[in-house]
């Protein structure tokens, strides 16, 4: 498909060595240095990815490749699409394949030279922090006696989902991982020549073999397969990130003259691979039995080798130091439970206590994991039922080495060794398990029938009916179940999740499934009917006026749409109030965990309203917290985009109503998002620190308004007439009965099943194919791939609209000016505005969307223009993310490898879409579409 005006191989790899830079440096500027590194890296990956193709694709398809980049890039693109409608299948793969090659090593190297931007910055996070901390400290603000309290609460915990928006494969990730350590060493001004030589040889070794890897999925991967790729990410961060991250914030502390106890977790994990529910049948109590049975293996051996490393270093002789008594009495304990391992190191060994000790508890993981393997009974002292006893372990070891003097060696890496296993525990990341309310009444529908109560049938019940009859019923300890009596389906299944929980807790102890999350919870029946199941199997005894209750697991609400959102105070109330339910609160330390959606809020009402009523909701839910003497901890359900509550995590944390995070906070990391923050770990460092020292600062600085009342309660009505108006104009759009038409046909949300990207289907069971029946991810997914992205910004026009010309235009300007929470919502706003590209909507509209639909982008259109006018007025600026010029620069060039992409998708949407009904879709078309998905996904670096 060459002709005599194509460039030559040379010529064109040549270009590419002249390609512009496409630097992200988090919105901030680059040094000149800094973009000159970067380019030079660009050039030479994209040199290789060139030299890989001519290699094993031809020299005429690389040279089509530049073609259609350069036809790309010119206004009209009727050459364009006469090209692509010219491309056979087995081109267009080759197509496809190559420019989403480029994105992601492009990214790759934007990941590394953004950390080395960040390690450059004069002062850190948490460096930061301390230091406004500190100033509070010396102006009285803040006491040294109310830091000590607060700072023993800290904990922030990302939580690792299984929710399908990571496009890219694992293996290709752990293949980019090498490129980008590769680069790293090969750019060390310390190599030598040879080094240097076979860095480079390495590196289009790699290239090649990124290029011979298939992108997609073969099948689709299963729970027990996203559990794996939540254990790849956290063993790398428990063995490169987090023992080096805990030891700074111990020296920023100690230079507050504060110290952490060595048991607080400042910092866990949490995962919700094998334990969501909610909408995946494939997520059964066995695979989150099996899931569990993956991450304490897993996990298990992280902490083999932590131990087997420190072991080599403790080697203090009783001929130097002093051991305590109690290490010693725990040492003739360990020698009588194993007198193998004592056997084998007493003659080497035996006047090394601490090495000793270490030998001991290093063969009781060990036995722990092959009890584990093996499913057999726990044998005490000789294997670890709970995780609290290593910590015991570890801990004497410690305290022995205090008392004789050596501080260095137990605040070194042998505390270490104990802030990274209690962050991790013994199975890396603590599992939450969410299911739908509607589950657990089905459940007790068929035990209440079966005990012939109440009189009106449960089913038949309303909210209030309900309340009633299980508010009593959690009072009670009497079974709603009998042994050898058949249940019913739905009991069956909701029974059966529960007795796997209890199996869980009882075989790796408390704490490994913390909190049973009900999604859609509309009213306070909704916690009630699970606790009673959760009471049938023993998680929970509900206790009485004189008997404290005893509950395993904690309960917590999810409020998903925006009705719930504006009750979620109320709600929280009648929680509380009722006496049974408040014990079960005491029993779990007074800490009453809720969840909040954005997704479905946003898919429902619009981001401005989701976002205004989601920081409403979190002020009523504070307030009665305080009333009802309870802890809140917040779990915010984040998905990656901006139109899923997504964003900068620090500022989303400092952007929290004061005196809502009271320590603990729980936000989900998902997909893309995931392999973005953590695929290297000087960067996950980095991502984690910011967001630590987040969780600190707004938890210790931010405990009340910083803004007179009168002013507050003056922008609180702005906001809610902005929330107003725009989820008027949201909700006139998506309401519009030819929008899901519109949205079917001009998305590729329909290819979106066969990414085989996540095991939970992407619409949920039932339903007439309306809105409603489908999730927020590929709501999100579909409109980010055709670049019009309205769920990250529809509605914010007219919302800002509606206030302006209410007079408040310079209200406006101080909320921007003085109020995180307006800030930050522009300013994310402001990032999705800047991906937004209409003509290109325009053409997916033109080709795929019947004529009679096709007004609808008319009216996006506008609202666009009005939303992009408005947000221009409020930040005084010309032109968006005139503040982040290095961000505006990468968006616009990545549009030029992006519309190649895009093109191409347009036209094998219209392929697939022009196969008569009941026929196949050729197998290399369907490749290359989803090929497209990939590719476009990787450079937006965006999905759901």
């Amino acid at each position: 498909m060459t002709t005599s005006k194509d460039p030559s191989v040379e010529e064109l790899l040549e270009a590419d060595r002249r390609e512009p830079d496409a630097a992200v440096f988090g919105g901030g500027v680059a040094s000149d240095e800094q973009l000159a590194s970067l380019r030079g890296s660009v050039r030479q990956l994209t040199t290789l990815l060139g030299e890989s193709l001519a290699r094993h694709q031809g020299p005429e398809l690389l040279a089509l490749v530049e073609r259609v980049r350069r036809l790309a890039r010119q206004p009209d693109d009727t050459d364009l699409h006469a090209l692509l409608a010219e491309v056979d299948e087995d081109t267009a793969v080759v197509l496809a394949r190559a420019f989403t090659a480029y994105f992601q090593l492009v990214n790759t190297t934007e990941q590394l030279h953004r950390w080395r931007e960040l390690l450059a910055a004069e002062e850190g996070p948490l460096e930061a922090t301390t230091a406004r901390i500190a100033a509070a400290l010396e102006d009285g603000s803040l006491s040294r006696e109310d830091l000590t309290r607060i700072l023993g609460d800290i904990e922030y915990r990302p939580v690792f989902t299984a929710h399908p928006t990571e496009a890219s494969r694992r293996t290709v990730l752990r293949l980019l991982r090498k490129v980008a350590e590769t680069v790293d060493a090969a750019e060390d001004p310390r190599r030598d020549a040879a080094a240097t030589a076979a860095d480079e040889r390495r590196l289009a070794e790699l290239v090649d073999l990124l290029w011979q890897t298939d992108e997609l999925r073969v099948v689709r991967p299963e729970p027990s397969d996203e559990a794996r790729t939540a254990v790849y990410y956290l063993r790398s961060l428990a063995s490169e990130v987090v023992p080096g991250l805990l030891q700074e914030l111990d020296r920023q502390l100690a230079g507050l003259g504060v110290e952490l106890p060595a048991t607080a977790r400042p910092l866990r994990f949490g995962t919700w691979a094998g334990g969501d529910r909610d909408g995946n049948p494939n997520v059964t109590p066995e695979v989150t039995l099996e899931v569990l049975r993956l991450q304490h293996l897993a996990g298990l051996n992280e902490l083999e080798a932590m131990v087997g490393e420190l072991l080599t270093e403790m080697t203090q002789s009783t001929r130097v130091v002093t051991a305590s008594a109690e290490l010693l009495a725990g040492l003739e304990a360990d020698a009588e439970a194993l007198p193998i391992t004592w056997s084998s190191i007493r003659r080497l060994n035996a006047e090394e206590p601490y090495r000793c000790k270490l030998s001991f508890v290093r063969v009781r993981i060990q036995r722990t994991r092959d009890r584990l393997k093996a499913g057999t009974p726990h044998e005490p002292g000789r294997d670890y039922l709970g995780f609290d006893e290593l910590v015991a372990d570890l801990r004497v070891m410690r305290d022995s080495m205090l008392a004789d003097g050596e501080e260095l060696t137990a605040d070194g890496a042998l505390l270490r060794l104990i802030r990274t296993a209690t962050a991790f525990g013994a199975g890396l990341a603590t599992l939450d398990v969410r299911e739908h309310s509607g589950k657990h009444h089905e459940a007790l529908a068929e035990l209440f029938d079966r005990v012939g109560e109440p009189e009106t049938p449960y089913a038949d019940l309303d909210h209030a009916g309900r309340i009633e009859v299980l508010s009593r019923e959690m009072s009670s300890r009497r079974p709603l179940t009998v042994a050898g009596v058949e249940l019913g389906k739905a009991a069956t299944a909701s029974l059966g999740l529960m007795r796997a929980l209890r199996a869980a807790i009882d075989g790796y102890g408390e704490g490994v499934v913390e909190t049973y999350i009900v999604s859609m919870t509309h009213d306070i029946d909704d916690l009630f009917a699970v606790v009673v199941l959760a009471r049938e199997v023993g998680l929970v005894d509900p206790g009485s006026e004189t008997e404290p209750a005893t509950a395993r697991i904690g309960f917590a609400p999810l409020f998903e749409t925006v009705a719930e959102l504006e009750i979620a105070g109320s709600l929280l109330d009648g929680l509380l109030s009722d006496p049974a339910y408040r014990r079960i609160v005491a029993a779990r330390g007074d800490v009453q965990e809720i969840m909040l959606g954005y997704s479905d809020s946003c898919k429902d009402a619009g981001i401005s309203a989701s976002q205004w009523q989601i920081h409403r909701a979190q002020r009523g839910l504070r307030d009665v917290a305080r009333r009802h003497g309870v802890r809140l901890r917040l779990f915010h359900g984040r998905g990656g985009s901006v139109g899923r509550g997504g964003g900068p995590t620090a500022e989303a944390i400092m952007s929290q109503p004061y005196g809502s995070l009271t320590g603990s906070i729980k936000i989900t990391e998902q997909g893309e998002v995931i392999s973005d923050k953590y695929s290297l770990p000087g960067l996950g460092r980095r991502n984690l620190e910011g967001a630590l020292a987040a969780v600190i600062e707004a938890s210790t600085l931010h405990r009340t308004s910083q803004l007179p009342p009168e002013v507050l309660e003056g922008w609180n009505g702005t906001m809610d007439d902005i929330a107003e108006a725009g989820q008027e104009a949201y909700r006139s759009l998506v309401r519009d009965p030819a929008l899901v038409p519109f949205f079917v046909s001009a998305t590729p949300v329909g290819e979106l099943g066969k990414m085989n990207i996540g095991s939970r289907p992407a619409k949920r069971p039932g339903g007439d194919g309306g809105l409603d029946d489908l999730r927020a991810i590929p709501w999100v997914f579909g409109w980010t791939q055709t670049r019009m992205i309205l769920p990250g910004w529809y509605g914010v026009g007219s919302g800002l609209a509606a206030a302006r010309e209410a007079g408040r235009a310079e209200t406006l300007r101080e909320m921007y000016g003085s109020w995180a929470f307006f800030r930050t919502f522009l300013s994310n706003v402001q990032m999705t505005l800047s991906k937004t590209d209409l003509d290109i909507a325009a053409r997916y509209v033109a080709a795929l969307v019947p004529a009679e639909q096709q007004g609808l982008l008319d009216v996006i259109r506008a609202e666009h223009e009005r939303t992009v006018t408005e947000v221009l007025a409020v930040t005084g600026q010309e032109s968006l993310l005139e503040s982040a010029p290095v961000l505006r620069r990468t968006l616009a060039l990545r549009n030029s490898y992006l519309a190649p992409l895009h093109a191409l998708q347009v036209e094998l949407l219209r392929r697939t879409r022009e196969v008569p009904e009941g026929e196949d879709v050729a197998p290399d078309i369907e490749r290359a579409m989803l090929l497209t998905i990939n590719g476009i996904a990787a450079g937006l670096r965006n999905t759901g």
